[in-house]
């Protein structure tokens, strides 16, 4: 990880922020966090409309169908019991991340394997050999509740949802976005957690400033030209959001979409005046840019 990431995941850890709590419960709402009035002295700052609308959910193994059933009702326990929301407070609220650890992977045990890509905060991140994150701890839980010993793969992000259809991996657990190309390689569990797209900027943009609507910004966005750059993480939905989609019904924009292995970079790359625009998940997007802005 470079110098900047691992800036960011120290901060991280004390600054996770989305607009609410209860964005992680059954009956979550939108999350991410949109500009304030000090924007005009942030380095970064995210436009608080939600360009989709999506569900995010576990990739189960298609010859493992036992196990996704048994994931399904772990979360749907998940959400009863209110562990969800409590898992969800340590990095919306006021709680502790607790961190996890791996086991390392053996065929002669019971174990979980787990396919991640620790770059996706606050879902799954590490500090040193540890991991944290909504979707470790949930891995963690229900590992346990398998009674089975965990063993956490972390990879980029696109190898994620292949490793499990290639039987290298039990499950993915990286804020996947369910959609009709993954759902062709993976067996989807029921959602636990309701996601979107927001637009990041430099803190003294005013594009987006009067954009009441998604209308308003896609308008904004739809008028792009292709000297415009959007960068965003490689294989997620704000890929798919600039350069079109069948299966998520987006038609894409004219702009060049720019990858990175993940948002932090891409934010930097954005700072450094390399990009115009970032497009990310908004919980991500909230809590890199919260701790951009609070590095001295």
């Amino acid at each position: 990880m470079k110098k900047f990431n691992k800036v960011i995941a120290l901060v991280l850890a004390v600054l996770f922020v989305a607009a609410s709590f209860a964005a992680c419960s059954s009956n979550s709402g939108k999350d991410g966090k949109g500009t304030t009035e000090a924007a005009k002295t942030q380095k970064v700052k995210v436009i608080d409309i939600a360009l989709s609308d999506e569900e995010y959910a576990f990739g189960v193994d298609k010859k493992q169908p036992e196990l996704k059933e048994k994931a399904n009702a772990f979360i749907k326990e998940l959400k009863e019991n209110g562990k969800l929301d409590e898992i969800c407070n340590h990095y919306f609220g006021s709680g502790e991340p607790a961190g996890v650890t791996s086991a390392t992977e053996d065929s002669a045990k019971d174990q979980l394997v787990v396919a991640t890509n620790a770059e996706f905060e606050p879902f799954e991140y590490k500090k040193g050999d540890t991991f944290y994150g909504i979707d470790m701890e949930i891995a963690k839980a229900l590992a346990d509740s398998l009674g089975k010993e965990l063993v956490i793969k972390d990879m980029k992000f696109e190898a994620v949802v292949t490793s499990v259809q290639q039987q290298k991996c039990d499950i993915a657990m990286a804020g996947l976005t369910v959609n009709e190309s993954r759902a062709k390689q993976v067996d989807f569990t029921d959602s636990y957690y309701s996601a979107s797209q927001k637009v990041v900027v430099k803190g003294d943009d005013t594009t987006f400033d009067a954009c009441k609507t998604k209308e308003d910004v896609e308008k904004i966005l739809n008028g792009l030209d292709s000297s415009v750059k959007i960068g965003g993480q490689n294989g997620t939905t704000g890929q798919s959001y600039v350069q079109g989609s069948e299966d998520m019904g987006f038609a894409g924009l004219k702009a060049q979409f720019v990858g990175y292995d993940n948002a932090s970079l891409a934010m930097q790359d954005l700072i450094n005046g390399n990009l115009n625009y970032v497009i990310v998940d908004a919980a991500p997007a909230a809590a890199i840019t919260t701790a951009i802005n609070n590095v001295a």
